[in-house]
């Protein structure tokens, strides 16, 4: 039996449509459905840009009071609504596709309509009732797609950085616990993979929380750019439809409901059109994952084998690896970061020509930068966590194959070359190459160090230059 939905209808530009009785969302947010099946993942998966944008319209309302633009009851009412989805109320309600024409229209559009609804209940009134508070007039009074929404992306995004950077510092503290714990044991370095000189596994991955603190700086300072906002811009950086004093109102009522620095751009003009601090956000974000898929791609190797690799360190196994070979395991979560990595790559492409496509006074390709950005963002912190937690803490070292790599391998006659004279390294060299036999025990034979004297320069924190790994 089918049962009936209740329905209520409201109009547009195009016409009457049925909005089921139930919803918040209006007209708007149901063509915007219909015509943008994309990706099946709505606004709602979002939360930071949902909560960015309740702040948005929440610091509106209040600017236009403020102004007197705006009655003191329906003003109340829209901050009491902003604030609940603030709270984490009434996100299924927006459900639009993430990726959209429009420029973010279908975005803000939503925005206004939950907004509109929820402050008409709050007032008594029901949902759809828009002559007593109206989603254009009131909540979105002041306001264009073109200032609302990249002002809330930007807000969004520093909150989603500032988890971003929490999670590489917890990564970082995991790799500079492993480089403590590595300080003495003494292994081969390896430059274009072959044998280099010897140095300690604490230095090596040293140099991984090394990277990873770097990253965190340049993250940082790219974020700053990101606290400027166009908001009071309206349609083109005109601010057209906004009173004297609206951009400074909104701006101050939106800095402290946020808690965020925020400052208006100077000229809301080129801000309203001008895409450079995506971009750049993004070019950090695409370093961050070129060196963090790299440090993944020492592990594999690091740790391959166990019989037929290099066998220096121990992944902690996690899962089965074959469904076909018995006893397999495999480096999963090294190869599950390098796949994030590689998204956060071509992300970085897709904002690059999302930028560039912009034209004249707008760019409509926001969405797709959100989307991006969105996804490599958080993309990136949980592979963070899930690398720090399911395998960096729990690396073992193979102190003697590395210890036998050490002893075995041609490259450590460079270490002794300043001992025994260049001359005699080489011929060492030439011997162990020639016999298979090892350049500290024909060292010893030819008696061209005494055996304490060996023992010495072997010592890690000699042979290494320091067995300290390098503070981080």
């Amino acid at each position: 039996m089918t049962v009936a939905v209740a329905h209520r209808s409201e109009h547009d530009l195009l016409g009457d449509r049925d909005v089921p009785a139930e919803a918040y969302w209006g007209i708007h947010s149901l063509r915007a459905t219909e015509n943008f099946p994309i990706t099946g993942t709505s606004i709602s998966a979002y939360p930071h840009l949902i909560e960015a944008l309740a702040a948005v319209k929440e610091a509106a309302a209040r600017a236009n009071e403020e102004l007197g633009l705006l009655e003191p009851e329906k003003a109340m009412a829209i901050v009491a609504a902003c604030r609940e989805i603030r709270a984490g109320k009434l996100h299924d309600q927006f459900v639009v596709d993430v990726i959209q024409g429009g420029a973010g229209t279908s975005t803000n559009m939503n925005a206004n309509e939950v907004v509109a609804n929820r402050a008409l209940e709050l007032l008594g009134r029901a949902k759809g009732a828009y002559q007593y508070l109206h989603p254009n007039e009131d909540v979105n009074l002041g306001q264009s797609t073109n200032d609302v929404y990249p002002t809330a992306v930007k807000v969004a995004t520093v909150f989603a950085v500032r988890e971003l950077l929490k999670a590489m510092a917890v990564l970082q503290d995991a790799f500079a616990a492993k480089a403590f714990e590595f300080r003495d044991v003494l292994k081969m370095g390896r430059t274009q993979l072959q044998d280099a000189v010897p140095m300690t596994l604490g230095q090596e991955f040293s140099a991984y929380a090394v990277m990873l603190d770097e990253d965190r700086s340049r993250l940082a300072e790219a974020v700053e750019l990101i606290h400027e906002i166009n908001l009071g811009a309206t349609a083109i950086g005109t601010g057209l439809n906004a009173p004297a004093g609206y951009a400074e109102s909104a701006r101050r009522h939106l800095a402290a409901i946020t808690g965020l620095p925020l400052v208006t751009a100077a000229n809301l003009v080129e801000a309203t059109q001008d895409c450079g601090a995506f971009v750049q956000m993004s070019g950090v974000l695409k370093r961050i994952a070129v060196k963090l898929s790299k440090s993944c791609n020492d592990l594999r190797l690091l740790s391959s084998g166990p019989r037929a690799g290099l066998n220096e360190i121990n992944l902690p196994p996690v899962q089965a690896g074959s469904s076909i070979m018995p006893g397999k395991v495999n480096p999963v979560i090294p190869e599950v970061v390098n796949q994030v990595a590689f998204e956060v790559i071509g992300n970085d492409v897709t904002i690059t020509m999302a930028a560039e496509a912009g034209q004249l006074q707008l760019n409509a390709f926001e969405p797709i930068i959100l989307h991006s950005l969105s996804e490599s963002i958080t993309h990136l912190r949980t592979a963070c966590l899930t690398l720090a937690e399911r395998c960096v803490t729990g690396i073992t070292a193979n102190t003697e194959v590395l210890r036998a790599a050490v002893e075995n391998s041609i490259g450590l006659v460079t270490a002794l070359n300043p001992h025994i004279g260049y001359t005699a390294a080489t011929d060492i060299a030439k011997e162990a190459l020639a016999t298979g036999r090892g350049v500290a025990e024909l060292v010893l034979e030819k008696g061209l160090l005494p055996a304490e004297r060996l023992a010495t320069l072997l010592r890690p924190e000699v042979i290494a230059g320091s067995g300290t790994p390098q503070a981080v």
